[in-house]
């Protein structure tokens, strides 16, 4: 009996360890990453709010990844680099980011292998022109020719989840930078399609990057950052005589 006894014991043991060890390696039990089940609603599209943060002390230490060593910058101020982006999706949902943060992938955040975390930076499809501001809280991607792995949101709005992959810049963010930008309004109205349109052809025609919020079923178009301020004023001018008699300055994002 005793005997009997030990030998269930030791099965339960096993099977124990077995369920524990599946259970700690379940993010990779999926062999390849897949995209959710439903598209990022427009909510969980908008841009990351840039803020003053506190760095993670351990995220800023050297490592070595697939015997690849990796310094993390000290500061992310001034940081500009182009090159590929990809992006992860359900694989990672759910599990811990490299700075003790969830990932989920419905949120506008990004890996990169250096930037300090958590940080933010806007980033810019080359191909289409479109940009998103990411919060950084992750490593990654571990590719040499990749740059930066965004979140499922962050590459739907930059229009690069269905290739996979996409080329584009990033510029490093701090709060200093956003509040000495102008931004100019131009519209706002109900009709998102209309107003996309005229946001592709206004960053053509000025050469400025744009950005549409949504507000309460409000679509606000604005062209931007502006640094200096005789480009603004012409701009502004110009779209006045253009049949855009509404348009107006913003002198800080936190009013977008």
């Amino acid at each position: 009996m005793i005997k009997l006894l030990k030998m269930r014991f030791i099965i339960l043991l096993i099977i124990s360890t077995v369920v524990l060890s599946a259970c700690s390696t379940s993010r990779y039990n999926m062999r390849h990453d897949a995209a959710p089940l439903r598209k990022p609603t427009l909510l969980e599209q908008l841009d990351a709010k840039v803020i003053k943060v506190k760095k993670s002390i351990a995220a800023s230490r050297t490592y070595t990844v697939r015997g690849k060593k990796y310094t993390p910058l000290l500061s992310e101020s001034g940081y500009e680099n182009e090159g590929i982006a990809s992006w992860y999706g359900r694989k990672f949902h759910g599990h811990l980011t490299s700075n003790g943060e969830t990932y989920d992938m419905f949120s506008m955040t990004a890996a990169h292998k250096t930037l300090p975390l958590p940080s933010f930076v806007e980033v810019t499809n080359l191909v289409n022109g479109k940009t998103a501001i990411v919060k950084i809280n992750d490593r990654g991607p571990f590719h040499d020719n990749r740059l930066i792995d965004l979140s499922y949101a962050a590459a739907y709005k930059l229009g690069i989840y269905q290739s996979g992959t996409g080329r584009v810049k990033i510029k490093a963010l701090v709060p200093n930078d956003k509040t000495s930008a102008m931004y100019i309004q131009v519209l706002a109205a109900t009709n998102y399609s209309n107003v996309q349109l005229l946001a592709n052809k206004l960053s053509k025609k000025y050469q400025l990057k744009n950005k549409i919020n949504q507000v309460n079923g409000i679509y606000r178009l604005h062209l931007g950052p502006i640094k200096d301020p005789s480009q603004a004023k012409d701009v502004l001018n110009s779209l006045k005589q253009n049949s855009h008699k509404q348009a107006f300055l913003l002198y800080s994002q936190d009013k977008l």
